[in-house]
């Protein structure tokens, strides 16, 4: 076997200072527009529901207005769902998959569940297609008290108020290829420790919490995705990124000890999402809709057994 090549920024062995992290950051280039495709889609949006301000990320000389999609006919004495996409902007279909859900599927919960949705938690990471915000930090290892993230600490402001309310919370993320060839290798050089390579599951997974797990919620919501896209396997050591299978397509974390967005509020339920976009089985329209069918499961688990 041959070692990889080391990252191009950065000395093997030594954590990045302010010249390297200026290096990266000259490196990151705009290759889409949050505006056209998230923006005006939230605004297509506002006709049925309202649309909140939360926030504003400013990263010399962009500025990035963040917005939240709310039910119009909010209700104190209904519990609360929380949906999150986008927290490492990279991942397209959280993203859109939040946005689908919305337009598609939402208006079946009036009055039923009050919805607060997210779908764009890290524009700036967004349009560079990046997993890191603009100060080379990951936002969702970031939230926590002080976060060092803005994309981070504006949701947790957002959501701080309901935190005690929410029922059910699904953040949706994507596993990609460029977890391997480009995002492990860079955080291996910032924090100075050497790659070692993993492996890309092909196909949908969870991430439940390891402090209170939920495995009968995941294996609903597994068992819905099922039906949309395929569901990654264990590898040969009988895990999924490192971790141990604790039930088909299902791993575990400790949410808010990681600092991880699903983490953010004292929901029972509770989910991250992880889908493929790179498997030669599944198409961008599939795995939007994929991101849609583990929210709308979540939801209904949740209200089952509420």
């Amino acid at each position: 076997m041959t070692s990889p090549a080391p990252y191009p920024i950065g000395t093997p062995g030594f954590p990045w200072g302010p010249a390297e992290v200026a290096a990266w950051l000259a490196r990151q280039a705009r290759q889409r527009s949050y505006e056209a495709q998230v923006l005006h889609a939230v605004d297509a949006l506002r006709p049925r529901f309202d649309v909140i301000p939360y926030g504003r990320l400013d990263y010399h000389p962009d500025s990035y207005p963040l917005l939240a999609i709310k039910s119009r006919d909010w209700r104190d004495d209904l519990p609360c769902a929380l949906v999150t996409g986008g927290v490492h902007g990279y991942e397209t279909s959280g993203v859109h998959g939040a946005l689908e859900f919305v337009d598609r599927h939402a208006s079946a919960y009036a009055g039923r569940v009050n919805l607060l949705v997210a779908p764009c938690v890290s524009p700036w990471a967004y349009e560079r297609i990046h997993r890191w915000n603009a100060l080379a930090i990951d936002p969702n290892r970031s939230f926590r008290a002080d976060s060092p993230a803005p994309e981070s600490a504006a949701l947790m402001a957002l959501v701080e108020p309901l935190r005690g309310r929410v029922l059910v919370h699904v953040d949706l993320h994507e596993t990609t290829d460029t977890d391997e060839s480009e995002f492990r290798p860079a955080l291996a050089a910032r924090d100075g420790v050497a790659y070692v390579p993993g492996e890309i599951p092909d196909g949908f997974y969870l991430v439940d919490d390891e402090e209170a797990p939920q495995p009968a919620f995941q294996q609903a919501v597994i068992e819905a995705v099922a039906k949309v896209t395929h569901i990654a396997p264990a590898d040969a050591q009988g895990q999924i990124i490192g971790s141990p299978v604790a039930a088909p397509g299902v791993i575990r974390y400790p949410l808010r000890r990681l600092g991880l967005c699903a983490g953010i509020t004292d929901a029972r339920y509770k989910t991250t999402t992880e889908v493929y976009p790179d498997s030669p089985r599944a198409s961008p329209e599939q795995c939007n809709a994929a991101q849609a069918a583990a929210v709308c499961a979540a939801i209904d688990f949740a209200l089952a057994h509420a």
